[in-house]
């Protein structure tokens, strides 16, 4: 039977694999997703509720508010703050805006699996680096990799799935030896969790870099995951063309209101925020006290890095109530969530080691 093709590109996509989700009616701590586990604020679910009464209608495309609310949080032009459907979408309108088929797009690996799902739909070629050590960024090898086919080269930071942020001298020497011409990403969709006093600056690079573009979102730090709001940070004439590559009404009203009213309570929230930190240093302190080998985590999970033993230590830990991310060959992340899942986790990685 003659069959409709698909775009060769397409057809050789990996997957996206989401956290794991418990059984309906089963009773698990999900620590799949790097979700915050905090609820949103009482403030925030007044602004979804309100939003609810307009759903009838489209919402702003531009979103406006939210567009503002962000700039003046930033300090930086409203221009230069382009919307979107979670910073997956915007990093989706970023390579469309920049990459034609057959240009380069140098990534880490392992790192965030959107990157060349993302990269492989925007018709380039993912030209994936290894990490080094600690699972760190090997920021030299990257800049290594770019030729001139190199479009634009995603920088993680700190890295999904392993927890490292990249630090200021090594983003420094990074930018200084990548041609200008080539569109740098900052990933930071983490940023609000990193405590390392050598962590790279993301806006002070993009201040002093034109080809530095940052992605954030507010599905971590604020909790909004289920609402997929992120952004992009470029410069103005970048950001004009990331925004007309963008889903027309990407942003629900509900989303953008439960966005500004996240912005007004950002002080509430960071104190939600140094919770999740605090939880996650007892919890890297617990598993190395157990004599795991775990990298320095900058975000809201950690990183097991337990190689062909990730599957089944995933199963080991389902069945005792957790649910965590594995990546078959590498590890296991497991993301910071309640006081208990920490408990359990902990117990589990206890037996894990014998």
């Amino acid at each position: 039977m003659t069959q409709v093709p698909l775009r060769p590109a397409v057809a050789a996509l990996p997957p996206y694999v989401p956290g794991a989700r418990a059984l309906v009616g089963a009773a698990a701590f999900k620590l799949s997703s790097n979700e915050n586990p905090f609820p949103p604020l009482s403030s925030v679910v007044a602004a979804i509720a309100d939003g609810a009464m307009d759903v009838n209608r489209y919402p702003d495309m531009y979103a406006t508010e939210l567009t503002e609310a962000i700039a003046a949080h930033l300090d930086v032009n409203p221009a230069s703050v382009v919307t979107g459907c979670g910073s997956v979408a915007v990093l989706s309108h970023v390579l469309a805006a920049v990459c034609d088929a057959g240009d380069e797009v140098v990534l880490p690996w392992r790192s965030f699996e959107a990157y060349p799902i993302a990269v492989g739909v925007a018709g380039a070629q993912g030209v994936p680096v290894p990490l080094a050590d600690g699972g760190r960024l090997d920021l030299p090898a990257m800049a290594a990799a770019v030729t001139p086919r190199t479009r634009v080269v995603l920088v993680c930071t700190p890295n999904n799935p392993t927890g490292p942020a990249v630090h200021a001298d090594e983003l420094a020497e990074f930018l200084a030896a990548v041609p200008r011409d080539v569109l740098v990403v900052l990933d930071e969709a983490y940023v609000e969790f990193v405590r390392d006093p050598e962590a790279a600056d993301g806006l002070a690079a993009f201040a002093q870099h034109p080809n530095v573009v940052l992605l954030r979102t507010f599905s971590k730090a604020y909790g909004l995951a289920g609402l997929r709001v992120g952004y992009a940070v470029a410069r103005p004439r970048l950001a004009a063309g990331i925004r007309a590559t963008s889903t027309p009404f990407g942003v629900s009203q509900i989303a953008q209101l439960a966005a500004v009213a996240s912005l007004r309570a950002s002080d509430e929230l960071m104190v939600r925020v140094q919770a999740v930190v605090d939880a996650r240093e007892r919890l890297l302190a617990g598993l190395r006290a157990q004599g795991w080998d775990v990298p320095d985590s900058q975000a809201n999970f950690v990183w097991l890095p337990l190689g062909d033993r990730a599957a089944a230590f995933a199963e080991a830990s389902a069945r005792s109530g957790v649910l965590v991310r594995p990546f078959q060959g590498d590890g296991v992340r497991v993301s910071v969530g309640e006081t208990e899942a920490t408990d359990l986790l902990l117990e589990i990685a206890a037996r894990a080691r014998g």
